[in-house]
């Protein structure tokens, strides 16, 4: 009689727990990165009344006759499947579509926490840090030239808005496009272009690119003038393309005087014409690139799908200033949860196994958007339902069996 007291109260703790779970998963349906729990069941130890016995030459066997204990939580264990994604208007709101955990610390604290939530922003002091409770960002910052080492120690994320990028000098230039084949040689072929080049300070200078065929076969001049030069063994040289209109090779170099602005003098520029051809159709040779910039200060940035931080300068130029770490477990189900959506490693989660997004079984970061709660509110409901209804089966067995006491009791009179 009292094993079915203990099995019903048994079964009203469990239930009360799963709806402690249920409830849980209902009030997080709109948290940022929450991932839902699920409670499964076990019975407990049995009480065996009579073992099993093998059969003999003079009678079968017979099965083991048990009694149950009652009902206990096997797991409650928390369901890490992807929540659907939701636009935002701050750059620095990510999801991670796939696999992965954003790495955060608190202060010079070397615990590391992860999440899922990436409701970022940039504070007083240019750090990537979630607002809710100051946590910093970890990731890995550029160098001087915008190279990342993913295999560094990790490091705050620091956006440095307003941070002056200095100047480049121009060292080379690339020309495209054509140079028309049907030309005849001579000045009435002339063809010109402005390139805009650089000096070590910054200052800007414009130099004027002639293009003339010459009266080799398949063979053509360039000529380069400009308040900055003098035509002399430099600034001048031939292009020569073979018989398919293909570049078959170059000569010549660019040189400035740009000493008058105070400027490292003379200024050396190598131009390339590898990808210019000539065929029959109007010229059109124009500069692809060249490799100098002005002065610039950072005046917004982006976030690639790989975690990389670029900044876009006011010089028009932009550079990596830094990279989000993610970080992946072989058993993401054993971490545990300690509060504000983040997560701590244990025993049984595996190590963290750091990199870069997309890399690995990493997945991808997508800026200005946040993952939602992956709560299946039906699915709740549903379990709040046959949850209700398995509490008030197991009260009718307390219920039930204290009549049956009464009834016992009653029996003296």
């Amino acid at each position: 009689m009292m094993r079915s007291l203990n099995a019903g109260v048994s079964g009203l703790q469990q239930y009360q727990e799963m709806m402690d779970v249920v409830g849980n998963n209902i009030a997080n349906v709109n948290t940022v990165g929450y991932k839902a729990n699920e409670v499964t069941l076990e019975d407990m130890i049995s009480q065996t009344e009579a073992g099993a016995m093998a059969p003999t030459d003079d009678s079968g066997g017979t099965d083991p006759r048990q009694v149950g204990l009652g009902v206990t939580s096997g797991t409650i264990s928390t369901i890490f499947t992807q929540g659907n994604l939701q636009t935002s208007s701050s750059p620095t709101d990510l999801a991670i579509q796939g696999n992965g955990f954003f790495i955060l610390t608190q202060g010079n604290s070397a615990t590391q926490y992860y999440t899922r939530d990436g409701s970022f922003n940039v504070d007083a002091n240019n750090n990537l840090v979630n607002p809710s409770n100051g946590m910093e960002v970890q990731g890995w910052m550029a160098d001087a030239n915008g190279d990342i080492n993913t295999s560094a120690p990790l490091q705050n994320l620091t956006i440095p808005m307003g941070e002056l990028m200095t100047s480049k000098q121009t060292d080379a230039a690339s020309y495209v496009g054509n140079l028309d084949s049907t030309q005849t040689a001579g000045p009435t072929s002339d063809y010109q272009n402005t390139l805009q080049v650089y000096d070590s300070l910054g200052n800007s200078h414009l130099v004027t690119v002639t293009f003339e065929k010459t009266a080799v076969t398949n063979e053509w001049q360039w000529t380069a003038s400009g308040p900055d030069i003098t035509v002399g063994p430099d600034n001048t040289g031939v292009i020569d393309f073979d018989t398919n209109g293909n570049f078959v090779d170059q000569t010549g170099t660019l040189e400035l005087d740009v000493a008058a602005q105070g400027a490292m003098s003379p200024l050396d520029i190598n131009p390339n014409f590898s990808g210019v051809t000539q065929f029959g159709t109007a010229s059109t040779i124009t500069v692809g690139s060249q490799d100098g910039y002005a002065p610039g200060v950072l005046q917004s940035f982006t976030i690639g799908q790989d975690g990389s931080i670029t900044g876009v300068y006011s010089n028009g130029s932009t550079k990596d200033v830094g990279q989000i770490a993610l970080a992946s477990f072989r058993n993401p189900g054993g971490l545990v949860k300690v509060g504000s959506s983040n997560y701590q490693s244990s025993p049984n989660s595996g190590i963290a196994d750091i990199g870069g997004a997309t890399t690995g079984s990493r997945g991808s970061i997508i800026s200005g958007s946040l993952e939602m709660s992956n709560v299946d509110l039906s699915q709740e409901f549903t379990n709040m339902i046959v949850d209700e209804r398995a509490y008030q089966a197991n009260s009718k067995i307390i219920q039930t069996g204290d009549e049956m006491l009464q009834t016992l009791i009653g029996l003296k009179r």
